[in-house]
């Protein structure tokens, strides 16, 4: 039987990751059920105290207007006012680890990003993480436990864990986040990223999966 995992390499607080967001959503939810999806945090920024310096900031904002500009993206700008901006996603990326753990990844991913993004909240303090941990514990929908989600997120064993991922993702690709890979019985293939349409995307990795190997 044929093996095919897709591989999505992302970083939580990645400008272009929440830009894509619309078509990974319906990409992710138009997949045939024989492939698994994989998310693989490349660690954007490592750990760091430091305020981002203002040059680095200006850089960013660009970022997000060229995104906005583009896709249509929207962006809560009120958080480099209300915020001490820190070049740091390392923090953002053990809790999305550490809701893996709890089968909330992708729940725990998308409060990241709309804290981010729209409600100008710092997702590199641990505290903020630990605030959207617990609105998430509040879901009926969702099975997080708080406790355990502060206890996995400073665990060693999520240190590791980070570690793996990022060298994985190194491994995977060096085209930056957001990045597919579609690995068919052991294959790896680079899938182009299309920020307008999910289609595309499909059919590309149709002719992959159902061609032989």
């Amino acid at each position: 039987m044929m093996s095919s995992k897709l591989y999505y390499i992302y970083d939580p607080m990645c400008s272009w990751c929440w830009g894509y967001r619309p078509i990974w959503d319906k990409l992710y939810s138009n997949l045939p059920s024989s492939i698994e999806v994989v998310y693989v945090v490349g660690g954007l920024a490592p750990d760091c105290d430091k305020p981002m310096p203002f040059e680095q900031q200006q850089m960013i904002k660009g970022h997000w207007r060229t995104i906005e500009a583009k896709l249509g993206t929207e962006f809560n700008y009120d958080f480099w006012q209300e915020n001490t901006p820190r070049r740091s996603t390392y923090n953002a990326c053990r809790a999305s680890i550490a809701a893996s753990k709890q089968g909330c990844q992708i729940a725990m991913v998308d409060a990241i990003q709309r804290a981010y993004y729209l409600r100008a909240l710092n997702p590199s303090d641990i505290s903020v993480l630990i605030g959207l941990a617990e609105e998430l514990s509040q879901q009926k929908s969702l099975s997080v436990d708080l406790a355990q989600f502060i206890v996995d997120i400073n665990a060693d064993e999520t240190e590791k864990e980070l570690a793996q991922q990022i060298h994985l993702a190194r491994e995977l690709t060096q085209q930056g986040f957001p990045s597919l890979v579609l690995e068919v019985n052991g294959v790896r293939y680079q899938i182009a990223i299309d920020y307008q349409c999910d289609k595309k995307t499909l059919a590309a990795i149709a002719a992959i999966v159902n061609q032989p190997i």
